[in-house]
């Protein structure tokens, strides 16, 4: 299932899910080009405005509603727990897989935290694709780069819902209920119900905020960039849509 998820997703989601809906409207114009011509121009001018930083910062702000800890909050926590994002697989600088970058802003802010509050840490990713679990990874950055102390690693989850799922188990073990939950803000919307419905109380962290670009001209050019963005938002409201639709 997890497989055929990730599979889907790719098919629906930009920039394929655009594609392939305009292929399908030039093969229906063949038989009914208004209509045909009509669904194609409207999946690339689609794909266009999804490129648009604008567009691409509305939808990420519509995730990003959570402000950042306050200090009662994490006075509260009993633990961090930071979620794995992205790899680096078989990076050449370092001899072999690390963390990518979105999971290297989770890692700095979560010892931020750590150094201001004295929490022990968990880290939770796995390796759905084979290669190091990402739990290690992120273990082996935050004490080196970082300076930071993990307690628990979590390196057999693939996803948000196995993260949650793995994660309670070894914090429940040592009577942890009460955690600072570090992720970007466009994930934790989804993160925060996961981990709740395992009985976890969650102080929301969130990092990584989408801020105004000072360079407004180009702000305003279509960008890759802006396309992964607005494929990350896009992502996650069709995973909240689902996963509040399997409640």
């Amino acid at each position: 299932m997890f497989y055929v998820k990730k599979l889907l997703s790719a098919l629906v989601l930009p920039p394929a899910g655009p594609l392939l809906l305009a292929m399908w409207g030039l093969w229906l114009a063949r038989r009914h080009p208004r209509l045909g011509r009509g669904i194609a121009c409207v999946a690339l001018l689609g794909l266009l405005a999804l490129s648009l930083p604008p567009v691409a910062d509305a939808l990420m702000n519509s995730l990003e509603q959570r402000p950042p800890i306050m200090a009662q909050q994490l006075a509260r926590a009993q633990a961090i727990v930071i979620l794995g994002g992205d790899g680096y697989d078989a990076a050449p600088e370092y001899g072999g897989d690390t963390v990518g970058r979105r999971t290297l802003e989770r890692l700095r802010y979560g010892v931020y935290l750590q150094k201001r509050s004295g929490l022990p840490i968990l880290v939770t990713g796995g390796a759905p694709f084979g290669g190091r679990p990402g739990g290690d990874s992120m273990k082996e950055a935050l004490e080196r780069d970082f300076g930071g102390k993990v307690k628990w690693v979590e390196d057999a989850s693939r996803d948000t819902a196995e993260n949650a799922a793995y994660s309670a188990r070894l914090l429940k073990a040592d009577g942890i209920s009460r955690i600072a939950l570090v992720s970007h803000g466009w994930h934790l919307p989804r993160a925060i119900e996961l981990f709740e419905r395992q009985g976890l109380e969650v102080f929301p962290a969130p990092t990584g905020y989408t801020t105004p670009s000072p360079a407004l001209f180009e702000h305003l050019l279509p960008s890759a960039t802006a396309l992964e963005d607005s494929s990350l938002a896009l992502h996650e409201w069709l995973g909240l849509f689902v996963q509040r639709l399997a409640k």
